[in-house]
């Protein structure tokens, strides 16, 4: 069987996009399924392109056996609407071209921006060959939740071309069971959408003391950390937590917060905190896929936050799963869909998104003995379930049934 896997993200970025379609190629090659990936230059999130790496007109590697073609695109930082699109349409234009000459069995393409998936559908016409949608993201709902764009003519325009791309995939694969209800309330048959859940490379991610070098170079010896590690987004309400851990540092000493990644907002992060004058917030660069476990291992506590909005409810962010992997207890800034997983195992505190009192009585909680030996036995339990090695196997069966239908 030959897959044309077709995304906007790849190794050797970091972000969950690229982590998820990297390591499920590599299962499904084990199973000598031949696939093709069709990418850009690596240059997410800060819209540089990796060193190494040029942004040229057609380009081709060898990633853990995994033929990788990547493309020009426009690039450009994570910001800005008007950029941002362009930089999405231009890669999906030259992926379809670059498809046009790759043979298939089946197309595959994913979101977060749904234009890749207008490749997906263009190739698949042109070549006649089933196409399959994974929606790893509700786009442009999610748009205007983070309140880059009002509900306009253009975003009415991209909620018609989404429903047309749901209609016209043969399947349809999510990420939650919140994003199946609302493709179904969108008028899609429930039938041809499957869930498969983002998971854990356990072979990656695994349980390990804290690395004493990194430790002492962050000044973190005697703290109990708490760490983020992840896009520094405008979805991500990082603000909210620089101002809710400035009192802490009198109240608290023992605490502290570290944030690893880049972002959109990073820079006005950094500002920030400086303005703040905080002491118990500790910021670094983006660092590479495998380095990452060694900051990993500093954490206690893994902090998840996003911001307050009802769009929110329907994402499960795959960086619950890394930390459970690691058996850390989770700190959740985020209702819905995720907040059942960590309350169903047991597996860390949960506060109300972008609220103060909801957060210092979350980190109280979670920092009692009792309370974090209970949240680290409900981290192993959670894991458990969520394998990516396994996930990865269900949904090859999956592409496997709609390329044979």
């Amino acid at each position: 069987m030959k897959i044309l896997f077709i995304t906007d993200n790849f190794p050797p970025e970091v972000n969950a996009p690229a982590n998820r379609t990297h390591e499920h190629c590599k299962e499904w090659l084990k199973t000598g399924v031949n696939i093709t990936v069709i990418t850009c230059a690596p240059n997410f999130p800060k819209g540089k392109v990796f060193p190494g790496y040029k942004n040229k007109l057609y380009q081709t590697e060898n990633i853990d056996g995994i033929k990788v073609i990547r493309v020009w695109s426009y690039i450009t930082a994570n910001e800005g609407f008007v950029k941002r699109i362009l930089d999405y349409i231009s890669f999906a234009m030259m992926a379809f071209f670059a498809g046009l000459f790759v043979k298939t069995d089946l197309i595959v393409a994913t979101s977060p921006q749904f234009f890749t998936a207008v490749s997906g559908r263009l190739l698949s016409f042109f070549k006649g060959k089933r196409w399959v949608f994974e929606v790893r993201d509700l786009w442009p709902e999610s748009i205007i939740a983070v309140g880059a764009m009002e509900r306009n003519r253009t975003i009415r325009f991209f909620e018609w071309l989404e429903k047309k791309l749901y209609q016209s995939a043969d399947h349809i694969i999510v990420v939650t069971d919140t994003f199946k209800k609302k493709i179904i309330a969108r008028g899609i048959n429930g039938e041809k959408i499957s869930v498969f859940k983002n998971g854990a490379n356990l072979e990656l991610f695994k349980p390990q003391g804290k690395k004493i070098e990194l430790e002492q170079k962050l000044k973190l010896q005697n703290k109990t950390v708490f760490a983020y590690i992840g896009t520094h987004g405008m979805a991500h309400g990082l603000s909210f937590i620089l101002n809710a851990i400035k009192p802490l540092a009198e109240s608290h000493p023992e605490l502290a917060f570290l944030f690893i990644g880049d972002g959109a907002e990073k820079k006005n992060l950094l500002k920030q905190a400086k303005e703040l004058n905080l002491q118990n917030a500790v910021f670094v660069d983006s660092v590479g896929k495998k380095e990452v476990v060694d900051y990993l291992s500093l954490m206690d506590i893994a902090l998840v936050n996003l911001r307050r909005s009802d769009t929110f409810l329907t994402v499960i962010p795959s960086k619950i799963f890394e930390a459970a992997a690691m058996e850390k207890p989770i700190l959740l800034g985020l209702e819905g869909e995720t907040k059942g997983i960590i309350e169903n195992y047991n597996a860390g505190v949960c506060f109300r998104p972008e609220d103060q009192h909801s957060f210092y009585e979350a980190i109280n909680s979670i920092t009692s003995k009792e309370k974090y030996q209970e949240n680290l036995e409900g981290s192993k339990k959670l894991i458990k379930d969520f394998d990516r090695s396994k996930i990865a196997a269900r949904m090859l069966e999956c592409l496997q049934r709609v390329k044979r239908d």
